[in-house]
């Protein structure tokens, strides 16, 4: 009954948030059909049911009118349904008099009743809307959208809330006294484009906002000479109001909502935009708290792979070839030792054997550093490698036609690696299949082996690691699979470093909200 009751709360909200001007006219239709059809159903029976039969059925057409318009037409279809019930059903009959005392205060109670029915729903629906707005925020950031998303959205849901806005600018305020707007509704923008930097001038309605911390409001640019200020007057804005974004008790930045149509926003404007953006102040900085999270991690990955790269050259530059060099001389001494001192030439070619298993050794060291391959051929090659050299048998299904971004390369290439080495380790598998596949935003590869399973990465295998090298760019990386069902390793890196979201994540999050 619980879930019943919570499902017919939403349907109802789902309604009053989606007033469409289609729905506000049929509410003005229905203004005068709705109390005209409860007069035709009644009519027969009006010297049995009377006046309070009918006022009843036409205040459920008062409350449907009011779900589809708000308070006017809730207002306008009330009296329209007193002058049918004194025409049809308060005696004398036919007629608009009214003898009775007692139908005059029904009359009066229904209006009552009616206006305050029409305000109450016409406040939820309001309600409904900006609950509607926080739940699609709140899935956002608990699927853990990307800071400019979150902007977006939040930025066109305050826009689509309040009455008599046309525009909706979100600005970040910056530590050289300008702002940088990060958002606009609607799109494409005009005149104060995202990504685009502004100076404050004390008469801007930004520089009030910061300097005052609190709301204000701008209805006339005539007098104004500030470059925002100017560019607005430009484009034809004649009323903005703005509201601060307080994050960690400091002003992070403003919304500015305006109109090119009216005179002036109404005058609760304020008071309903700073309700909105108290509600998404922490979004907000959860939102720019993960993304510089996301951008040191992701910073500290790339230091890592360019320090393995660094070593490997190193290695294979000087070292490696430094020890090719010696054992090339220790074999040319080898050949000049004379043919009567066997011991000699023996142990000068056990010495160059030595020098030789060296050489191989630093060579796999390097590979499993950085993998040179990988830096010339691309990834689709270097995984080839991995195939060969596995100790299991390998099936390929390689669609990587391109040369992929460095970082997404390295990634992909140690998933592949690491799950191919905890196969020989642990598995007991007879093969292995390896599946990459390009699309132009994603990187999916899957690795799945027909092992004993039960792989658990809690253990040191390796993965964790490479889950934190995933998760740095943005991607995911899971591991599914039980005892004697084998172990599938499946990885999605971004390419155009937007984070992707797995189905569970998604799923989980739309049960949050």
């Amino acid at each position: 009954m619980r879930q019943e009751l919570s499902a017919l709360r939403h349907r109802i909200a789902d309604a009053l948030m989606l007033r469409s001007p289609a729905s506000r006219r049929a509410a003005w239709v229905l203004a005068v059909v709705g109390p005209a059809i409860v007069v035709l159903g009644l009519l027969p029976f009006r010297s049995t049911v009377g006046l309070a039969a009918f006022l009843s059925g036409a205040l459920l057409a008062i409350v449907v009118v009011a779900v589809l318009g708000g308070v006017w037409p809730a207002l306008a279809s009330a009296a329209v349904a007193i002058a049918l019930g004194a025409y049809f059903f308060a005696p004398p009959y036919d007629s608009f008099s009214v003898d009775r005392q007692g139908d005059i205060v029904a009359f009066v109670g229904f209006a009552i009743v009616g206006a305050v029915v029409g305000i109450l729903i016409d406040q939820l629906a309001g309600l409904a809307k900006q609950q509607a707005a926080l739940r699609r925020v709140a899935t956002l950031v608990a699927t853990a959208a990307a800071a400019d998303e979150l902007f977006a959205v939040v930025t066109e849901e305050v826009g689509q809330q309040l009455p008599g806005v046309e525009r909706a600018r979100l600005a970040r305020y910056e530590p050289d006294n300008s702002i940088t707007f990060v958002a606009a509704w609607p799109l494409p923008e005009r005149g104060f484009p995202v990504g685009s930097h502004w100076k404050l001038d004390e008469e801007d309605i930004s520089a009030v906002v910061s300097r005052t911390g609190r709301p204000a409001r701008i209805d006339n640019f005539d007098d104004r000479s500030g470059p925002l200020s100017a560019n607005a007057r430009k484009l034809g804005v004649r009323s903005v109001v703005g509201a601060p974004i307080i994050v960690e008790g400091r002003a992070w930045g403003v919304m500015i909502v305006g109109s090119s149509v009216r005179e002036r926003l109404p005058a609760d404007t304020e008071a309903r935009l700073s309700s909105l953006t108290d509600l998404l102040s922490t979004a907000i900085a959860n939102a720019e708290s993960r993304s510089e999270l996301a951008e040191s991690r992701a910073r500290i990955v790339a230091a890592a792979d360019e320090t393995r790269r660094r070593i490997e050259r190193d290695l294979h530059d000087g070292t490696q070839q430094r020890l090719v060099s010696l054992a090339i001389e220790l074999r040319a001494a080898e050949g000049r030792v004379p043919s009567d001192l066997p011991a000699t030439k023996a142990a000068f070619s056990r010495a160059a054997r030595g020098l030789t298993d060296a050489v191989e050794d630093l060579q796999e060291i390097s590979r499993g550093i950085h993998p040179a391959i990988l830096s010339k051929g691309g990834l689709k090659p270097a995984i080839k490698t991995l195939a060969r050299r596995s100790a299991v048998a390998v099936e390929l299904d390689l669609q990587v036609e391109r040369r992929l971004p460095q970082q997404v390369e390295v990634a992909a290439y140690y998933v592949v690696a690491e799950a191919l080495t905890n196969v020989a380790k642990y598995a007991q598998a007879s093969v292995v299949h390896v599946d990459v596949r390009t699309g132009d935003s994603v990187v999916e590869l899957a690795v799945r082996d027909d092992g004993m399973g039960g792989a658990d990465p809690s253990r040191g295998s390796g993965l964790i690691g490479l889950k934190d090298r995933v998760e740095a760019l943005g991607g995911t990386l899971t591991i599914a699979g039980g005892p004697g069902k084998g172990t599938s390793v499946v990885a999605r890196i971004p390419i155009d470093g937007k984070p992707v979201l797995d189905a569970e994540r998604w799923r989980a999050a739309q049960r949050r909200s």
